[in-house]
Parts: structure tokens; sequence; C-alpha cells
């Protein structure tokens, strides 16, 4: 039979459902073995699709042939394609016909308002206008005790709700359809609103074709998706850093399979046995009515409780289901196959640009620097409109909340033209931020990336005493480079429990992979001192911690930044895998000088300050800056321009602040 079109089914199922209703009316009447009333019974709303006469005319005694009769009517009624709402549900979820004759009497009462007076004149109690266990196997053909176990169609799927009051026996209890079953019945098919809240919907897959890294992978979900339907399929676990790439797989392949794709953070998941027991059977069942693909985000967070929840949510669920997860997982109650989810190379994302901006260089230089989805290239080129520093500062921001709560970001406001150093350091920065421009150039382009076996980030030490300039020099290297800048205190990522500090450190470097921001990593004593020597447990994790950020940082495609004010303190063997060692030594008088030149911006108001005097002063780039600042609020609140006398104020509290020495005669 061909099938039917969408208003053509809703015709139908509501013929079968006037059907079913008449057929039900008849046996509740045999069964009360009396005539109603005229005008007890109104008729009802499926009446209108079956053209039957009103209740009043119908004649006092129901005889089989009637009954047979009606039968006959809902048999035809169900030789559709696609079947009624009801036969399907019955399929899906394996009910019997007698448990599905039941969940029709039970939804009876809220299709049909003739339905209740007939359940209570049945009853012989005109308060017991609903159906029970009892009036069903009493009433219905094919009766069988199975419908009132809770392992069995109708309870086990939660279909029908008991009203149990006290002293009320089960098969007396009232009955009633769940809203969402009775609402599926009429044609209406949606996400459970029990479920609704805890999931979000995966987006379609936009028309922006995948790159063939992930293409291939979207086959593979496809293909077990396909080959293994139902129950009998595994978990796919989608491995990786990379989650939006992975959402956008999950997604294609939904979208091929004729799946809806649904999220669900494993923090979402109720840590009571019972409750997460209801959850995972109420997505059975919400898959068996809706073709849903389930995926289950674990994050990088998940403690021990999620995890086991985990587990037990994936052993209880069925048909085709994804945990994203950071690292594959060995023991998930249920089969699964790990699947590797990457971002796009950078060929892959250099040719994504090309199709939007036509322009090779830029598309080269943003495919380099940001590890976006190819959809997410298309929105922002659509959004840029042809702009490439609007594009630039698009992919800036789009990478920008992933870190932005894990460390602290610097605006970077200097340039070359602002920093003291010697010839030899500016020279030192300029290779390292050239490095940085290159690297995709050198490495992809020129191939020297296949012979370079240990990792292609650019790492540089920056070492010298507090307010030499490290932190500075690090926001001339990002403004240059256009980039983001973070700063991150190791004192406060290194944790005293054994595991911790490797999670803090990956959640960073892996929310920092997507833009490439440079990352200033400060206090770094706190974690790359001397190698200790193994004694226990924990000196033998510490090294393993130090081994961890070395490798993520020579992995990292940006530019990560150590700053210590204690070289000597690090170990050897960590410095010879640094590429670049910057030492900022305290400044000299020409350079002091220079820096009291700087210190104060061109629209201040200056008097006549004696640069060589001060610069016989001992202090520092961070020092000076501070004089400077606080030189200017004095000559602010006293009316007058900056003068020396206000600068050599300042420094002396400067110096006491500070605890040095201070002698009178230096300051007058």
């Amino acid at each position: 039979m061909t099938g039917l079109s969408r208003a053509e089914w809703e015709a139908a199922n509501g013929g079968f459902l006037a059907a079913s209703l008449d057929w039900l009316r008849l046996l509740l009447r045999r069964h009360a073995a009396e005539q109603p009333a005229p005008g007890e019974e109104p008729a009802g709303f499926w009446s209108r699709f079956s053209g039957r006469q009103p209740e009043t005319e119908r004649p006092a005694v129901v005889s089989d042939a009637e009954i047979a009769a009606a039968a006959d009517r809902v048999a035809r009624a169900e030789a559709v394609t696609p079947r009624p709402a009801l036969v399907e549900l019955a399929t899906r979820l394996g009910l019997s016909r007698f448990e599905r004759d039941t969940l029709l009497l039970c939804a009876a009462i809220e299709l049909d308002t003739s339905i209740a007076p007939l359940c209570a004149r049945v009853h012989g109690n005109e308060r017991m206008a609903y159906p029970t266990f009892g009036l069903a196997m009493s009433l219905l053909p094919d009766a069988a005790w199975e419908v009132v176990s809770p392992h069995h169609g109708l309870r086990f799927w939660r279909l029908v709700e008991i009203g149990r009051n006290t002293g009320q026996g089960l098969v007396a209890s009232p009955l009633r359809a769940d809203e969402r079953i009775v609402n599926y019945l009429k044609g209406l098919n949606y996400v459970d609103d029990r479920l609704s809240p805890l999931l979000t919907r995966l987006d379609p897959a936009p028309a922006a074709a995948l790159p063939p890294s992930q293409r291939e992978v979207v086959g593979e979900v496809v293909r077990h998706w396909v080959n293994a339907p139902g129950s009998s399929g595994p978990v796919l676990q989608l491995s990786g850093p990379d989650d939006p790439g992975k959402r956008l797989v999950t997604a294609y392949a939904a979208t091929e399979c004729g799946l809806l794709a649904y999220r669900l953070t494993t923090s979402a998941l109720p840590q009571v046995l019972g409750e997460l027991d209801d959850l995972a059977r109420l997505w059975r069942r919400e898959a068996a009515l809706l073709p849903l693909a389930l995926y289950l985000d674990l994050g990088d967070t998940a403690g021990d409780e999620a995890l086991a929840a985990t587990t037990r949510f994936l052993s209880r669920i069925a048909g085709p289901a994804v945990l994203a997860t950071r690292e594959s997982r060995p023991d998930l109650g249920r089969q699964s196959v790990v699947l590797d989810v990457e971002p796009p190379t950078v060929p892959e994302r250099a040719e994504a640009w090309y199709s939007v901006l036509g322009s090779r260089q830029a598309a080269n230089t943003l495919a380099a620097q940001f590890a976006l989805e190819v959809p997410a290239i298309h929105e922002v080129a659509a959004i840029a409109q042809g702009d490439l520093d609007e594009a630039w500062r698009l992919c800036r921001g789009r990478t920008r909340p992933q870190l932005d709560t894990l460390a602290q970001r610097l605006e970077p406001k200097v340039g070359w033209d602002d920093i003291v150093l010697t010839d030899d350091n500016l020279g030192l920065l300029r290779t390292l931020a050239d490095q940085v421009a290159w690297r995709t150039t050198v490495y992809d382009t020129w191939g020297f990336g296949e012979r370079i076996t240990r990792g292609l980030g650019v790492t540089a030490l920056f070492a010298g005493p507090s307010g030499t300039g490290k932190t500075m020099a690090a926001e001339v290297v990002a403004h240059h480079l256009r980039l983001d800048l973070y700063r991150i205190d190791l004192s406060a990522v290194v944790s005293k429990y054994i595991g911790e500090t490797e999670k803090n450190l990956r959640r960073l470097f892996d929310a920092a992979d997507g833009g490439g921001a440079i990352l200033l990593f400060d206090e770094c004593d706190a974690l790359f001192g001397k190698r200790s020597e193994v004694k226990d447990a924990h000196d033998r994790y510490a090294n393993v911690e130090i081994d961890y950020l070395l490798q993520r940082m020579e992995s990292y495609r940006g530019l990560a930044i150590l700053a210590t004010n204690l070289r000597k303190s690090l170990d050897s063997a960590f410095l010879r895998r640094l590429r670049f060692i910057v030492e900022f030594d305290f400044p000299g008088f020409e350079q002091r000088k220079a820096l009291w030149r700087t210190a104060f911006p061109p629209r201040a108001p200056l008097g006549e300050l004696d640069f060589d005097r001060l610069a016989r002063f001992q202090v520092s780039g961070g020092m000076t800056r501070n004089i400077a600042v606080n030189a200017a609020f004095l000559a602010a609140s006293k009316g007058t321009e900056i003068t020396m006398a206000c600068v050599l104020d300042a420094a002396r509290s400067e110096f006491e602040k500070l605890d040095l020495p201070v002698k009178g005669s230096d300051f007058a």
C-alpha cells in the first residue's frame, strides 16, 4: 500500500481512534447490561469520524454481531501505512493485544467524555468513573494477569499512571494514561516534558560541508548506527578535546540517518539509583517513539560519582548513543567503539577560508591561527563581509570564552617603541614573534613539521628580577601578533591532590588550542623547580606533572611563555627543552634613563625633569612606572605640572614601600 501523506494519515488515525472507541463503548454497554438514559451520555469528540448516530438512538441491547462489526471496522481502519499511532506504539514497545486494548481504555477517558460515565455504570458506583485493571480484565478479550506486572509493557514503560488510595488494591485502583502517550495516540509526537529540560537539541547539519577528516568519522558513526539498529548497537565514544567537532559529527550523522540528536550532560544525571533508572527508562521509551540519537557529554570534570552514573545509565538505555569524552573509557557496562575526533587540519581550514574569502594568503593566515570548525568559518566570513581585520577580530572573540574562565586575560597596549631592553633581547623577542607568525609556512608548506618529533610549539623562558619587563615583553609580542594574552598563576594551578594538576593544565591547553592565544605562566617555580629525588608517590607524581606540562607546551601550536624570578632554581633538563631563553637583567644607567623618558605619556604636562638624576636611582621598569603614576596624581592634586619635586616625593614613597634604603639627600 502506498504511504499516506501527513494530512491523510492524521485523518486515518482519527478514523481508527473513532472506530476503536466505538468498539470499546459497545463492550462497556454490554457489560453494564443496561441502556443509558437519554441525554446521560454525551456524544464524544471521536464520533464525528465514525458517522454513528447519537447514543439515545442506539438499541437497548448490544449484540455479538454489533461488537463483531465494530471490531471489523477497527481492523479495516488499522490497515493503513503508516500504521495508526496506537498500533505503532504497541509494536515498538512490544505490547500484547490485551495490553494495547487496556491502554486504549485508559486513554479513552481523555478522548471521549462518554467513557467515564460508562465506567461508573460498569463499576456500579458513580464515583468510580475511571478504568481499572479489574475492569480491563473483565471487559476486554484475551485478558492476562501479566498486565499488572511492573516488568511488562504498561507499567514497565510507564504508559499508565496508577492512583492508589489507602486500603485500595492494585486491581481496583484508578488508571490514567500518561499525558505524553495520550498525545502520541492523537498524532502529536514530541519529546516528553520530563526529559526536555535536561536535553539540548543538536542543530541539524548546516549547509557547509565537513572537511574530509571529520567526514570520515561521520561515515563510521553512520555505519554503526545503520548496521546495528535498535538495542544491539554499541556506544560510540567520540574521543578528543574537540567538543564542537564531536557535536558536529553527531549532528551530521543523525541527519544522514534521519534521527534527532539531543545532548545530555552527565552532570544532569541523577545520583539516586531509582531516579537514574527511571530516567533511563524514559529515554528508552522516547527513543522507541521518536527517531532519537543521544549525545551524552561526559565533560572534563566528571568525578567518580558522575562516571558511575554514566556507566549505569548507558547500560540501561538502547538505541543510537554517543559518549563525548576527552579520553576513552574502558568499561561502560555496554559494548563500545572508540572514534577519535580532531579539529579540521590546517590545510582543511585554509580551503574552507579560501572558499568564502577568495584570498589564499588571508585564508592561510586565518587557518594557521584559529582552529575553527568549518561551519564557524562560514559564519565568521558571512559577518565579516570580506573585511580581513574584522574576520580576525571575530575569530579572536569566538575563541576567548573558554579561556576567560581559566586564566586572567591581559589587554596588550604596548608596542616595540614602548619597551626598553638591550638590543640582544629585542632581537630575541622579534625572532620569537616571527616564529609564531610564520610557523605554518615553515612546518606545513615547507615540510619541516614532518621531521620534528617532539612538538611544534614555540616555547620561551623569561627570567629576571621582578619589574624588569617580563610581562611587558609578553604584551609587546601579543600586540605585534594581534593575539590574546593570558596570564596563568602556576602556584594556583598546582594541586596537592594527585592527578588534579594535570587536569587543570589539560583544561587550560585544550581551551587555548582553538585560538592560539599566548600563554604566560607566572610563578613557574611552583612547578618547574629542581626535579626532586623520588622518595614517595607524591615526588614521583610531581615529576610526572612536569613532564606532562612540557609535553603539552611542545605540542601547543601557539606560544607558551614561562616567567621566573629565579632561573637558577630551574632544572637544566627542563631548560634544554625550551626554544628561547630571554634574560631580563636589572636595567643599567642608560636603560633607566630611557625608562624614565618613556614613563610619561605625551599628553602629560611635564615640568623640567632631570632624567640623568632620576636614572641614578636603582629602580626597575616596574618601579619607574609606579613612581611616574604616583607623581602624576600628586601633580593633579596640587593643580601643577609634573615637576621634579613630585617625582622625587613619589620615588621616596616607592622606596619606603619596598623597604629600600632611603637617603634624604637623594630625594631633596
